[in-house]
């Protein structure tokens, strides 16, 4: 049986080139590694000029994906950067190491990813526990705060000339929203306090350019569209068709058939009353029967 050949793992692959390991200590729950900036040079995020002055060293912690079931963290000596902008409003930069990491991120942004990820699943509260036991250190609120900060960091949906409008409620009863859709790729546009009429003709005064639209048979949002786009053709999605369809029918159902339907249970054949002489007259017979097999 020929033995198994021995790997050596290089763990530089999973990380930048910028970034150089000079140390890893382990225990049993968790995993340190130590690593070093070889940067000679950083891009302002600002203007975009490449600096090559080093204005200063930091020293971060911060945690990445988990190895084994055991946390991550990484212990990164960083430098600082000097814009050679004069014109720039940012004196120093930090290095990103092309993406990798964040400035005033307390995690990777594989990391990071990989909890937004799993939070768009499940729930936050589900997230955090099922970090907690793969060895990943998060919170439900951070997790509502991370969704929160990618989702302004995403770029805005472009308005097109085909638009789905409904309502929704935060909390049914008491906080309706209005949302926004591109009908062609049921992306969400824009997202509207409130679900009267005057919020969405504010909207549509600044999207002109929409010539058709799904909505409900609500009559707020067809009167602001009538109102601001008299020439836009209002479409009555399927959903709302459907579901006032099923409505009628049921209020046909409710007023022509009782409320209650009695049904009758089947009742069985009564049996036929046999006569006395009849019953004395089986009786011998019975009683013949058994003398006969006794005497046999």
């Amino acid at each position: 049986m020929m033995k198994p050949k021995k790997t050596a793992l290089d763990l530089h692959e999973f990380f930048p080139v910028a970034l150089e390991i000079y140390d890893i200590v382990s225990d049993e729950s968790q995993i340190t590694i130590y690593m070093k900036s070889k940067s000679k040079e950083c891009i302002c995020p600002a203007c975009g000029t490449i600096s090559q002055k080093h204005h200063g060293t930091y020293h971060r912690r911060v945690q990445d994906l988990p190895i084994l079931g055991k946390s991550v963290w990484l212990d990164i000596n960083a430098y600082e950067f000097r814009c050679e902008n004069p014109d720039c409003s940012n004196v120093s930069n930090v290095e990103t190491f092309q993406g990798f990491l964040q400035y005033r991120r307390r995690m990777t942004d594989r990391c990071a990813f990989f909890i937004c990820a799993l939070a768009l699943e499940t729930s936050c509260e589900a997230t955090a526990d099922i970090c907690k036991a793969m060895g990943i250190q998060v919170s439900g609120d951070t997790v509502i705060r991370m969704l929160l900060s990618r989702a302004e960091d995403c770029p805005a949906e472009a308005v097109g000339d085909f638009v789905g409008v409904d309502d929704f409620a935060h909390k049914k009863g008491r906080t309706y929203c209005t949302v926004l859709v591109n009908g062609e790729n049921h992306r969400i546009i824009d997202i509207l306090e409130g679900r009267d009429a005057d919020t969405l003709k504010a909207w549509l005064k600044e999207n002109r350019q929409v010539r058709r639209f799904t909505r409900d048979r609500a009559s707020s949002y067809a009167k602001a569209i009538s109102e601001i786009l008299p020439d836009a053709m209002q479409i009555a999605d399927r959903f709302h068709l459907h579901q006032n369809l099923l409505d009628c029918i049921k209020s046909i159902l409710n007023s022509e058939l009782p409320a209650r339907i009695k049904i009758p249970k089947e009742t069985a054949e009564p049996r036929q009353k046999i006569s006395s002489q009849q019953e004395t007259e089986s009786k011998k017979k019975s009683g013949t029967l058994q003398a006969q097999t006794i005497r046999t």
